[in-house]
């Protein structure tokens, strides 16, 4: 019965939506006349707009980009941000480079080199340049461009490859590295595979394949706007060749999984007995504000990562969180206005000729549920010791950023870094560079200073600017370039020397990366999760349901992080996931699937815990809402997860070690969260919990708007319904 002392006042969110919903089903064709123009205007945007000339990485505040301003400055024109290539020679067995006829080939290739290309810097010659190795096996030419990978020329890479082939051709063995080769990432048919898997598994959970095609559709609708808009908008926004990427496998994943739920709920309405128009405007009215929120969570994870200060991944971060958008819109306007469409279509066919049996038995989720319920203690144990066992590996992370040694054999990059680790040993593959602001005598001392250091194979001598006041050196680590040798040595150089000398190249690039990384994660922790726990708190009422959700989200996203160490770092399972090369984590992997996984947890979260919560307000005891939340909510929250697993592991299949370590570490953070955090854990310690899980102190409880994400307020507003008897909690 209503509590007659209790006032309850609706905010406008679930109306609002109610009246979209019905809006959108009855004025379908406009709706989805407007989505489409806007697919086909950002189509042609994409198509006309002219290709991204640069992908720049800078970390601002950091000693390795200072040190690249001041080559800037000091070294007009050496093009010192700007690509770089090395072509390597091996003799044959036996033979050496030094041979007269080896040395005619690689002279050729030189000259070749230099007249490719307008847009080179440099060529060395090997036999001056001291790049022979000592038993003569092994050569190679280092090649400097004036502007990055991504604004170089189809004819600057042709030029290059068409040298290697040509000397391959001639009794050597040639092979490229270096980031000239650098392109947009391959993609595999993964993608295809998973869409493929999430439509089976839509067909499944509907019986109906205008039901199952209805979020594919849209997903895919709402991916090609973000998609193309980034892509028009690419060359005006610096934006990297991973960002699309990026935007791709969030956007298809929860574009999807919004539809899902709106589609789920619309199908429940008319099972209830409700016109279609209603039906509608009710799915989107409820489950259209659980979308909402979900799509908040995952919006304030993505432009939080700004708070890490590097422009790079806060483009990533903003492109996707418009991807997000666009999908949430699409759920809420371009769904009802397909189902308007879709007809009775969008229900089975045993169900449209009323074949179908209704059945009182429990379904999956209620005896999952009542399962839990009996065993909370059991159930909770189990599921944070399996998580925390998989998390061990986590405290063996190294982070760094990926090189070619992490690339496949069969690419020619990887041949090179392999050639040049042993026939220069694998420091070659990462030397520092060093550079002095100071007069000769200054870089003199710096070069004495570094020789009295342990760690370094060769040190250059060093290569003053025109105006004699900066200088620079080259310094080739004995070890690798992500090794903690290679780390100390940097940090030694540092060390000894003054604030006038700067240590920067990919390695120092790492180092300090990794570093701004770890700085950024306590903050940006604290913004994103406090953010989402106050919206949180909003939509349930409740202190310690938002609680409860991020401390599982971080036992979800440390399991998830341990997983990647042991297959990408330590090579477990390795071959399975196509790793070919063991390595560092990528340094910004932790803080990304921090955002990333926070965000898509938080759609589970909203999804679930809200039909338990309707269930408590109209008077349910707590376990009997916890099994009302599953009966209504599980089927298709597991589907959705299925979806976002599959859509994810898609990329794992791509040949780009970044994209491949992103894809695998989001689908297992999925798989740990939805159903070992969302689907075990959060019911145990609901169960445990009891009525405590709802309580509100009376002051906050009048603060806080009343968002009313349940949709009670609908019964005032949908035609010939009740006003529901509601519970204060």
């Amino acid at each position: 019965m209503p509590c007659p002392t209790t006032k309850w006042e609706y905010a406008p969110v679930a109306t609002f939506l109610y009246k979209l919903g019905r809006s959108a089903f009855r004025r379908r064709r406009l709706v989805a006349l407007l989505w489409v123009a806007l697919l086909a205007v950002a189509g042609i945007g994409a198509a006309t707009a002219p290709a991204a000339t640069s992908s720049s990485f800078s970390i601002p505040g950091t000693e390795a980009q200072r040190a690249f301003d001041l080559l800037e400055e000091r070294f007009p024109g050496a093009g010192a941000d700007g690509a770089t290539a090395r072509v390597v020679f091996k003799a044959p067995e036996g033979q050496k480079m030094t041979d007269p006829a080896h040395k005619a080939v690689v002279e050729e290739t030189v000259a070749a080199l230099r007249s490719g290309s307008d847009q080179i810097v440099s060529v060395s010659d090997p036999y001056t340049a001291q790049a022979v190795s000592q038993n003569g096996s092994t050569a190679y030419v280092s090649v400097a461009y004036k502007v990055n990978a991504m604004e170089l020329t189809d004819a600057t890479r042709e030029a290059l490859t068409d040298a290697g082939h040509d000397a391959q051709g001639k009794g050597l063995t040639v092979e490229v590295g270096g980031d000239a080769l650098q392109t947009m990432p391959e993609t595999g048919s993964g993608e295809i595979v998973g869409v493929v898997i999430a439509g089976i598994v839509l067909v499944l959970t509907f019986g109906s394949l205008v039901a199952a095609g209805l979020p594919l559709l849209t997903a895919i609708i709402g991916v090609g706007i973000g998609v193309s808009s980034i892509t028009a908008l690419a060359n005006v926004l610096d934006l990297g060749s991973t960002t699309s990427t990026l935007a791709m496998m969030i956007g298809l994943a929860v574009g999807i999984d919004y539809a899902l739920f709106i589609v789920s709920r619309y199908r429940a309405e008319l099972a209830e007995g409700r016109e279609k128009e209603d039906a509608a405007g009710r799915a989107v009215g409820t489950a259209g504000s659980a979308v909402v929120f979900a799509g908040l969570t995952v919006v304030i994870a993505l432009v939080g990562l700004a708070v890490v200060n590097i422009p790079m991944l806060t483009k990533m971060g903003f492109a996707a969180a418009g991807t997000v958008v666009i999908a949430v819109l699409i759920a809420l306007t371009l769904i009802p206005a397909m189902l308007g469409f879709a007809g009775d279509k969008v229900i089975g066919r045993k169900q449209r000729k009323g074949t179908a049996k209704k059945s009182d038995k429990p379904n999956g989720g209620t005896r999952w549920a009542r399962f839990v319920i009996r065993r909370p203690v059991m159930v909770l144990l189990i599921g944070v010791l399996g998580l925390g066992a998989i998390a061990l590996p986590a405290a063996s992370l190294e982070m760094g950023l990926p090189d070619d040694g992490v690339k496949p054999t069969s690419t020619t990059e990887r041949r090179a870094y392999d050639a040049l680790s042993d026939g220069f040993g694998p420091g070659f593959n990462g030397p520092l560079l060093v550079v002095v602001d100071g007069d000769k005598a200054t870089a003199d001392r710096t070069v004495s200073t570094i020789k009295g250091l342990e760690g370094w194979a060769a040190v250059t001598p060093a290569t003053p600017n025109k105006a004699g006041d900066a200088a620079m050196i080259t310094v080739v680590p004995k070890d690798r370039p992500s090794s903690g040798a290679t780390e100390t040595l940097v940090h030694d150089i540092r060390g000894a020397t003054g604030d006038d000398v700067l240590v920067t190249g990919a390695t120092a690039m790492n180092i300090d990366f990794s570093q701004k990384m770890n700085d950024a994660l306590v903050p940006y922790l604290a913004l994103v999760v406090g953010l989402a726990f106050l919206l949180l708190t909003v939509v349930f009422r409740s202190i310690l349901v938002p609680l409860k959700a991020a401390l599982g989200f971080l036992l979800s996203v440390v399991a998830a992080l341990g997983a990647v160490v042991a297959v990408f770092q330590w090579g477990w399972l390795g071959s399975l996931f196509g790793v070919e090369q063991t390595g560092p984590i990528m340094s910004m992997m932790p803080i990304f699937m921090v955002g990333v996984v926070f965000g898509l947890a938080m759609d589970y979260e909203v999804f679930l815990v809200t039909r338990m919560r309707e269930a408590y307000v109209h008077g349910e005891r707590p376990g009997e809402a916890i099994v009302t939340g599953f009966r209504h909510s599980a089927r298709v929250v597991t589907a959705a997860a299925v979806i976002m697993i599959a859509v994810f592991s898609g990329f794992i299949g791509m040949t780009d070690q970044m994209i491949k370590m992103i894809g695998f570490g989001l689908a297992v953070a999925v798989l740990f969260d939805a159903f070992v955090v969302r689907m075990a854990i959060v019911p145990a310690v609901l169960a445990l919990l009891g009525h405590k899980a709802w309580w509100l102190p009376k002051w906050l409880d009048r603060l806080l708007p009343n968002v009313d994400v349940e949709g009670e307020g609908l019964a005032e507003t949908a035609p010939g319904q009740a006003k529901p008897d509601l519970v204060k909690v």
